[in-house]
Parts: structure tokens; sequence; C-alpha cells
């Protein structure tokens, strides 16, 4: 069983803080995991993204080739957009609604969700309007990794939940609970949005 995930969005967003928890995750679980970033984040808005390979076989290979893509976490709708041709025909998107508008030329959000929506399996999530309506509004990543734990199938829910109380460990069992607060109101969504 395999699982190959690419995050994106944007510098500050915390696309690395979900790498990491997933990372934890499948490492408790004794799967392999390869992970490659890009990552503009000396300017705080930069695009960010994180190749994630999760197998219970060895991996060979830190990139995931287009077409192939298993999923697309996204903090921001046009950062989805942009990895589209890396999704295989089966492959889900599960995106922030909330745009992250950083450029002058940022397309219309009209037109960019009319593109994601050819897509056969989609999750739009206002990641950010519910982790405000939780009290956790810096928690807005764990709200979306929530969304999309449905849909890792090779990583348990339980595995997450232990990776997000890990990485946020050092901060604070406050800030552990918020994390999984806002981790269970993204996977409430998603079980509903089915």
């Amino acid at each position: 069983m395999k699982k190959d995930i690419i995050l994106s969005g944007v510098g500050g967003q915390g696309i690395l803080s979900i790498a990491t928890v997933i990372g934890w995750a499948a490492l408790d679980q004794n799967l392999y995991l390869k992970q490659a970033e890009v990552h503009g984040m000396s300017q705080r808005g930069g695009d960010v993204q994180s190749n994630l390979r999760i197998s219970s076989s060895e991996i060979y290979s830190d990139l995931i080739p287009k077409g192939e893509c298993d999923m697309i976490i996204s903090m921001e709708p046009m950062e989805a957009l942009r990895y589209l041709p890396w999704l295989s025909p089966k492959g889900w998107i599960i995106t922030s609604s909330a745009p992250f508008v950083n450029i002058p030329n940022y397309p219309q959000i009209e037109e960019i969700e009319k593109e994601l929506k050819k897509s056969a399996n989609l999750i739009k999530i206002d990641s950010e309007a519910i982790a405000k309506e939780i009290q956790a509004p810096r928690s807005s990543n764990m709200v979306l990794l929530g969304a999309a734990a449905r849909f890792i199938e090779i990583i348990k829910k339980e595995n997450l939940q232990e990776g997000i109380k890990n990485v946020f460990m050092r901060k604070g069992e406050e800030m552990v609970a918020t994390n999984l607060k806002a981790f269970e109101a993204g996977y409430e969504f998603a079980q509903k949005s089915l």
C-alpha cells in the first residue's frame, strides 16, 4: 500500500507543520517515508510545497511523478490548482477555500474553483473560518489536516493525533489541545461533506 501526497500553500500557513505531523505518524506506524520540499520561506507568502511519499514497502524516489499523486492538500486554492498536473484521475483535492492573495495578478476565485471542480474528488473547506469559530485561529492547518485524514488511508487517525501531540508538545499542553480540537473539527467537516 502507498500514498503520494502533495502539500501546498504559501509561507506562514503551516504546510511544513502538516508534513511533520504526517511524517511522524507514518514513522510511528513503521511505514517508509520520503519527503522533498520546495519553499519560499525566506519571504513570508512565498510558494511552499512538499512531496510526501508513504508506503508499506521501500520507496526509491522522493518526487511524485506527474499524474500519479493520490492527494493534494492545499492551504490555498490557487496553490492546489498549481499542482493539478500531478494529480491522478482518482486523486483527491483537499483545499482551503480562502484565497491568500499574495500577487497582483491573482486569478479570479471563480475561475480557480471552476478548474478545481473538474476533479471528481474535491473537498473545499474554509479552514480559517472553522479555526476562528472554535477559537483556534492559528490552527487552520490542523483543520485542513483533519479534513484530509479520512483520505490518507495508509495512516490511522489515531497516529495523526499522536503526531500532533508530539509536534506541538514543546509548546505546551494548551497548544496540543487546541490543535487536536482543530484537527477534529476538520475531520467532522469532511465526514459531513461526503
